[in-house]
């Protein structure tokens, strides 16, 4: 299989500080991966690299097979779908929801004057409908609740027919109905061998989706862990990573984590 992604030790500094520091991690296009760490681990900056949003300070940062620096991100960037909070903010909320997924075509946000065809709409309208949300076509987004908009987002990363999917943080607000809804969607999705790579980041065990095949955790910058999900989520690694005794149950590829129960006399 072809890599999508290669990280050769590199660092991100901004302001002194080293949001990534000396990582090295490859994703290969039948993968997906999640990424786990506590608040400011460097989770986030991660993705934005991988998503050609960031440059690294140093090291090497291959996507698609082109290196980083030696390619106009703006080529680049179409073949990769992103979900994420800050693209979230810029979506207009008078927007119809299908013209929200339907502009992903051109890269834009906000319908104006661009053309789509029946092509167009047509994908769009079937993407709707495979991740649950058919009946919202016609809805303003801003009217939405969380969950819907989420899925809005997920549909609009699929548009482009991406070579990589790259997901910050998507169950993040969601209620328990929402997140169950989501990670539902997201399995299926993990499942199909004609979906693309995907990294998904998230704070917590439980919104991991089954059908995820490997995990990469972090703290403070670093790598404190990676490789298959069965082999590398741990109570162990776990609790190095968040910096606190974990427990760690599991059943039916879902995973729940609660902090070791401290015995008194």
């Amino acid at each position: 299989m072809a890599a999508v992604l290669e990280f050769t030790d590199v660092t991100v500094r901004r302001g002194g500080n080293a949001l990534l520091d000396s990582v090295s991690w490859v994703v290969e296009e039948d993968e997906r991966w999640v990424i786990l760490g506590h608040n400011g681990a460097g989770k986030t900056t991660l993705l934005q690299t991988a998503a050609a949003q960031l440059h690294p300070t140093s090291g090497v940062v291959k996507i698609l097979g082109e290196q980083i620096g030696r390619i106009d991100v703006f080529e680049l960037r179409p073949r990769i779908g992103l979900t994420s909070a800050a693209l979230a903010d810029r979506i207009p909320r008078h927007e119809l929801v299908r013209d929200v997924v339907v502009s992903a075509s051109y890269g834009v946000v906000g319908r104006w004057r661009e053309h789509y065809d029946d092509l167009d709409h047509d994908r769009a309208q079937e993407l709707l409908i495979e991740v649950g949300i058919k009946h919202l076509g016609e809805r303003r987004f801003g009217t939405l609740s969380e969950g819907e908009r989420k899925r809005v987002q997920l549909a609009r990363a699929l548009m482009v027919d991406p070579e990589m999917l790259l997901l910050d943080e998507p169950a993040a607000g969601l209620d328990l109905g929402g997140r169950e809804d989501l990670v539902s969607t997201l399995s299926t999705l993990a499942y199909d061998p004609d979906s693309p790579a995907t990294v998904l980041v998230s704070h917590h065990v439980e919104e991991i989706p089954p059908g995820f095949s490997h995990v990469l955790m972090m703290r403070s910058g670093r790598i404190t862990a990676q490789g298959l999900i069965q082999d590398t989520l741990t109570a162990a690694n776990l609790s190095k990573t968040f910096g606190m005794p974990l427990e760690l149950e599991t059943s039916e590829g879902r995973y729940w984590a609660k902090r070791r129960a401290r015995h008194t006399r």
